[in-house]
């Protein structure tokens, strides 16, 4: 079960500074008992919940989690609710000419001011009491929180509440081995099928299901559903615009000694203001958790609208939705032709020119605009340093496999077609290519990507040899230990196996000093650079194939612990990316290792009972093909989310492999690989002693 990893830089110092921070009833050892008052600040209940956590008070940890997590919720609604308030009670006047003029502008700054205070004080308290750090705020966006509540509520045996708290958690963080483990653990225990979201972006909702039901073709709940998705779109909007009207980060200066002018400051403020605005574009746009926003998103609502509103026949709103997305891309060829469609099937009926991009459209691209023209106009003289981002990417495209069916297309042969092909996704750098030579005659091939239902996959047999496989399980019996290349866990993804790891450095200095035959430790690196040299053959790759990482893993079941187990060894995931099979997606960003192109795994033995390995479509359930590993055998693919996989459960013995991963990048090589090159350098010369090879045996090389 995961239990979330502690965020020590900011709790550290929320946990010293708990006694000052907490309300009278926690730190009367009465939890978080009572709710009068002024609104407590959410970091505070976060560090008292966690403190209770780690106590084992899960009853408290739980209560105090669940009211940060309100907390933080009503600070936001609160916020949101004065401004709003104080907008329509304080107008802001403009300046008039002469001396003076720009007091009465400034008068009703002040006046919006007074009244936002007014407002949030009841309420919130002073204002000081709510400025959460920054690594407390990043918990909060990762959904922290939740890992411990799902924790928390197991040890209460609250199963539907955990159930919950965990898929919320895992929507943000889909990475997450062990919580997807976690929430099949309830499903299978609670029956519980449907779970929910806590934290979940209605606009994004929406938006996903009326894609869902265009991808059905059942166009008249699309219509529905994208409709609801952009009206809160633009609802959200409107409240991010808001929010940024709040407290600003001067990163550029030590407030203490800040001592710029009137304009200067108002300028410097007002700058950041306007960016966190500009931005709410890309805030929208992108799922909890994720970095990279999905691309195109609000013109994709348009493009989905103008071909589903001509599916039900209703052609104005169809020509409405295209000229809407036109706004955004004026050059797109296909929505061009697909209006000039939508205005030939009314003509005679009414005045095409007469139908007109959407209000709300038009008014936030206007807005967009000025707010880009004002950030550059300021880089250019106030010396700000700005880049304006993309934010409407054609590659973002709708992806349509159909065109109009026969059946209800009337236009002529010779007249024009309603444009519904796929659109251009980004071309790979390289394409794509395998069935390149092998280069060892011993190496036997045994299956192709399309005979493993997938794409960029290969399956070899006899890369090593019999005895190989046993020189290197001895060698591995020797130099590994348990939890080495996981971070110290032995049980990094199922805590009913014990993971044991070592690097081919680590085997060369063990063999260099004595502790295993050097020239078995050379073995982990000859068999390594084999591997290398097959699967850059294979793939018939253009450029050299580096190391990222090397390493030699043995899993192994625990006993006792294999009764009605129903975990994976390693569960679903891709190399590159973050696989996020609710949404079909694979984020290509941190923390997941993007700079990997290609991944092998080579093992050494079958003397065990399960350690299937799978590839799955990218829903982590539907499994494409499986594979049983034997001494001698490589499997070797692409490792992007074409390519999701997984290992069945060890439910007995010890599944031993050399675990690959490769770079096209020269940047992203493996330093410890560098390493062992110079080190096996130095040994090919003439038998060198130690002092003239400099190096010492006791360093780690």
């Amino acid at each position: 079960m995961a239990s979330g990893s502690r965020p020590w830089g900011a709790l550290l110092l929320l946990l010293l500074l708990l006694p000052l921070l907490l309300p009278a009833a926690c730190r009367a050892g009465g939890g978080c008992a009572g709710e009068g008052g002024p609104l407590e600040p959410f970091d505070a209940l976060y560090a008292t919940g966690v403190e209770a956590y780690y106590g084992g008070d899960f009853e408290s940890a739980a209560r105090c989690l669940e009211r940060a997590l309100r907390s933080r919720r009503e600070l936001r609604d609160t916020r949101l609710r004065c401004q709003r308030l104080c907008r329509g009670q304080v107008r802001l006047a403009a300046p008039a000419p002469g001396a003076g003029g720009d007091l009465p502008f400034f008068s009703s700054v002040l006046l919006r001011a007074g009244c936002v205070r007014r407002c949030e004080e009841p309420r919130l308290g002073a204002a000081s009491r709510h400025r959460a750090a920054e690594e407390v705020r990043a918990d909060f966006q990762r959904r922290v929180p939740y890992s411990y509540l799902q924790r928390a509520y197991i040890q209460l045996n609250k199963l539907e509440e955990a159930a919950n708290a965990a898929h919320t958690f895992f929507m943000a963080n889909p990475e997450h081995m062990e919580i997807q483990q976690d929430i099949e653990n309830y499903k299978n225990t609670a029956g519980k099928v449907s779970l929910i979201d806590r934290e979940a972006k209605q606009h994004m909702e929406d938006y996903s299901a009326g894609v869902k039901h265009y991808d059905k073709e059942e166009y008249e709940l699309a219509i529905d559903f994208l409709e609801s998705a952009l009206q809160r779109y633009y609802s959200e909007d409107e409240d991010c615009q808001i929010m940024c009207e709040g407290p600003q980060r001067f990163e550029e200066y030590e407030y203490l000694e800040y001592k710029a002018g009137l304009y200067e400051a108002i300028a410097d403020h007002y700058m950041q203001v306007l960016a966190c605005k500009h931005d709410c574009v890309r805030e929208l746009a992108t799922r909890s958790g994720r970095i990279s926003p999905i691309e195109n998103f609000l013109p994709l609502h348009y493009d989905y609208l103008q071909f589903a509103y001509y599916r039900v026949g209703d052609y104005v709103k169809a020509l409405e939705c295209a000229k809407s997305y036109l706004l955004f891309h004026p050059d797109d060829e296909d929505v061009l032709e697909n209006a000039s469609y939508y205005e030939g099937l009314l003509e005679g009926t009414m005045d095409p020119d007469t139908v007109k991009p959407r209000k709300e459209a038009k008014t936030l691209l206007r807005r967009h605009k000025l707010e880009s023209h004002l950030l550059q106009v300021a880089a250019a003289g106030l010396g700000y340093t700005y880049t304006e981002p993309n934010y409407w990417n054609r590659y973002g495209a709708r992806q349509d496999e159909h065109s109009v069916p026969s059946s209800i297309s009337s236009e002529p042969e010779e007249g024009p077609r309603l444009l519904l092909a796929k659109k251009p996704m980004p071309k790979s750098d390289r394409e794509l290519k395998e069935g390149g030579p092998l280069l060892y005659s011993d190496v036997k091939f045994v299956y192709n990507s399309q005979q493993l239902n997938g794409t960029q996959r290969v399956l070899l047999d006899n890369v090593i040899s019999e005895e190989q496989c046993q020189e290197l399980h001895k060698v591995a019996s020797g130099i590994m230990l348990a939890g080495d290349g996981y971070r110290g866990k032995t049980s990094p993804h199922t805590p009913n196996e014990r993971f044991e790891g070592a690097t081919v450095l680590k085997a060369l200095k063990y063999g260099y000093e004595g502790r295993v035959p050097l020239k078995s430790a050379r073995l982990f690196y000859d068999i390594s650079e084999k591997a290398r040299k097959i699967v850059e053959s294979y793939f018939m790759l253009n450029s050299t194939l580096y190391f990222s990482y090397t390493h030699l893993v043995c899993r192994t079941a625990l006993s006792g612990q294999q009764e009605r187990r129903n975990d994976l060894s390693h569960p679903i995931h891709a190399d590159n990316c973050l696989l996020d099979p609710e949404a079909n997606e694979c984020w290509k960003e941190p923390p997941a290792y993007t700079f990997r192109d290609y991944s092998a795994l080579l093992y050494m033995n079958a003397d065990f009972e399960g350690g299937e390995f799978i590839f799955t479509e990218m829903d982590a359930k539907t499994v494409t093909a499986s594979i049983k590993p034997k001494c001698g055998r490589m499997i070797s693919f692409s490792s992007g989310g074409e390519n999701p996989h997984g290992v069945k459960a060890v439910t007995k013995g010890q599944r031993c492999a050399v675990a690959l991963w490769f770079t096209l990048d020269p940047l992203y090589r493996e330093l410890e690989r560098i390493q062992a090159d110079e080190v096996i350098a130095m040994l090919d010369q003439k038998h060198l002693g130690p002092s003239e090879m400099n190096i010492n045996p006791k360093d780690e090389l």
